[in-house]
């Protein structure tokens, strides 16, 4: 990068940040090589999202919103396009500092709850610490928080097999949390709960939305995204409506 480049990155990062802005995608692209042909997932996105905005991204299957999901979690990288996360060219960044992105500054949650088996609810949770090197005592106690956060303080000590499907939902939401992220990251948190779980989850969200976090919920459910407050809907791999309801 020459200077001038240089300078001009510097005052687009703290444009973003005193703007508020965690995440920042400019003409992204996502393409796939499928034998010979070229399968266009995301076709030159764009979308800002603040600190303490509650977002859906909405769209069919083979809309793009999937893909734009794995982009935004930095679980993937795109074909063209940039990505800033909380005021960090994502291009930049080398495999440690990703692996540190993924781990600290964003929670994800699963349609599958992604627990093992044979820990307990405690130990699901404490499993982002571990990985980063937390000592053992603050482990514990952030996930005792974490749980609590969930209303989940005294099942900690069962195993996933022992909890229903919105209690398994409720440790995975407890395990994204426990690293203080400044993204939520869900990806369809209620496909695999009835309604009526799949509301309880959903208030919990509201609840984590109005204590300060960032929520960006991926589905292509309608009656789910109307719990965001504005919803992003994809097509084709591109942005085909962005509009605020709340």
């Amino acid at each position: 990068m020459v200077v001038g480049e240089a300078t001009s990155s510097q005052s687009f990062r703290q444009d973003l940040i005193d703007a508020g802005i965690v995440i920042c995608t400019e003409d992204l692209w996502k393409t796939y090589e499928m034998g010979s042909e070229q399968v266009h997932a995301l076709r030159g996105v764009n979308v800002e999202i603040r600190k303490g905005e509650y977002a859906a991204i909405m769209g069919p299957s083979g809309s793009g919103k999937s893909t734009l999901m794995n982009l935004i979690g930095c679980l993937d990288s795109p074909s063209k396009g940039s990505y800033w996360l909380a005021g960090r060219l994502v291009s930049d960044l080398d495999d440690d500092e990703l692996a540190y992105i993924r781990n600290k500054e964003i929670g994800f949650v699963f349609q599958t709850f992604n627990l093992l088996p044979r820990a307990t609810a405690l130990h699901n949770v404490e499993l982002p610490m571990i990985y980063n090197g937390t000592p053992s005592e603050e482990r514990q106690e952030r996930a005792r928080n974490a749980l609590a956060q969930v209303e989940l303080t005294e099942r900690m000590m069962h195993k996933p097999n022992e909890l229903s499907g919105g209690q398994r939902q409720r440790v995975a939401i407890a395990r994204a949390l426990v690293n203080n992220p400044s993204i939520l990251l869900a990806d369809e948190p209620t496909g695999n709960l009835d309604s009526q779980t799949g509301e309880e989850i959903m208030a919990l969200f509201a609840r984590l939305h109005r204590e300060g976090n960032t929520i960006i919920l991926v589905t292509h459910e309608p009656d789910i995204a109307q719990h965001a407050h504005r919803v992003i809907r994809l097509r084709d791999g591109k942005v085909e409506k962005d509009e605020r309801i709340k």
